[in-house]
């Protein structure tokens, strides 16, 4: 694959494991072990059984219609909201859960933004009767309050992170933490394409379905397996990164990948990496992320729990640096006056973090013909609080 990572773990600059030395051990076993565990037939069958009878896989490709006419082009929703737990988040947690059991693991723990991953992880615990402890941002756990009562309820146990802006970066560090102190009977399953190699081939590798289903749907659609774009949102870049895999290496495809514009991006709150970051190390990688001259990270800035993110994952930060993929940012408003729209065209409350992608509809120009299919990678149950606030409801 001409965009994938290579054999020391990079994607053209970016990647790598940079991680303490106490940390070696789990990380290597990982990279010796995950592509043989991951194509084994038998881990394969159940990988397959359970998106299907348990996620509910496949998420259709919908063709919305009164998009379509609104924006003059074929507007086709890859409905990852429809997923069991309400995400995209689903489909990683549960390649990571069957891959933690091959590896004898009795103690699960995750990082959680939005709650979204924190959730997935939970359900795919219980499922297997595996400890689950989520870390998360205590201002993330105030806004996203129906996800840590979800989590609960699954059993997981949920630690606030406390320090820095008490978000998802801190929510990670301290994952690391508990990792460093548990690394013989502890898997950690991050919930996006970010981390220490192999993290982001193998998130990327369980997500890639996404990208799998639309371009047979797509061809029961249209006839043709190609779409001119595909679109999605980006905050460490899962849905990006599943929705982009299996397009790739057809060129003609164009990929749009939307960031968090925050306040704006030059207003001091906002998370659009690739515009305001400069290469460096965060979480285990070599990637691009926002930081100070000196190289302190820069607390990023949205309405959105889950772009709520300094940096992104290293195949990001490759597909940025040589053009193959176009990064581009939406506001906060924007974001919200976007979700909104979906909810009044097409009948479907979409999360916040989806509605950065939606927005970015309104600043393209598209040919009658073309084909455009957007992730919509959550549905916005978990946002309503937001919502309500900010329309007034």
């Amino acid at each position: 694959m001409k965009y994938g990572v290579n054999e020391q773990g990079y994607y053209g600059d970016f990647g790598g494991a940079y991680i303490p030395e106490m940390l070696y051990p789990n990380v290597e076993e990982l990279r010796q072990q995950y592509l043989k565990i991951i194509n084994d037939a038998d881990f394969k069958a159940e990988f397959d059984q359970l998106l299907k009878d348990y996620v509910g896989r496949p998420s259709p490709l919908y063709h919305a219609k009164r998009y379509s006419e609104k924006y003059g082009a074929n507007i086709f929703l890859k409905r990852e909201d429809l997923n069991h737990t309400g995400s995209h988040k689903i489909n990683n947690a549960i390649g990571q859960i069957l891959l933690a059991k091959r590896l004898g693991k009795k103690r699960i723990i995750a990082e959680t933004g939005a709650g979204q991953h924190g959730v997935a992880t939970a359900t795919v615990c219980a499922l297997m009767g595996i400890e689950c402890i989520v870390y998360m941002g205590e201002v993330d756990m105030a806004r996203q309050a129906p996800n840590v009562a979800r989590m609960k309820m699954l059993g997981a146990k949920v630690v606030p992170a406390k320090s820095g802006s008490k978000t998802l970066k801190d929510a990670t560090n301290e994952a690391l933490r508990d990792w460093i102190g548990n690394p013989v009977d502890t898997h950690y399953i991050i919930g996006s394409v970010v981390g220490p190699y192999p993290y982001p081939d193998m998130v990327a590798r369980f997500q890639s379905i996404i990208s799998a289903e639309t371009k047979q749907q797509l061809k029961e659609h249209t006839g043709k397996e190609l779409p001119e774009y595909v679109m999605a949102c980006v905050g460490g870049g899962s849905n990006a990164m599943g929705m982009f895999y299996h397009f790739l290496d057809d060129e003609s495809v164009k990929l749009v990948a939307v960031e968090a514009a925050g306040k704006g991006v030059d207003s001091g709150h906002s998370a659009a990496t690739t515009f305001l970051g400069k290469e460096g190390v965060l979480h285990g990688s070599r990637t691009i992320l926002m930081q100070t001259d000196d190289g302190q990270v820069v607390e990023p800035y949205s309405v959105s729990a889950g772009l709520d993110y300094p940096g992104i994952g290293p195949q990001h930060a490759h597909l940025y640096k040589i053009n193959r993929a176009q990064y581009v940012s939406v506001t906060d408003d924007e974001a919200l006056q976007a979700g909104l729209l979906c909810c009044q065209l097409e009948g479907i409350i979409p999360a916040i973090e989806s509605a950065h992608a939606l927005a970015q509809l309104e600043k393209m120009k598209f040919k009658a013909d073309d084909n455009v299919v957007v992730c919509l990678s959550g549905r916005g149950d978990k946002d309503l609080d937001t919502y309500i606030k900010y329309f007034n409801y």
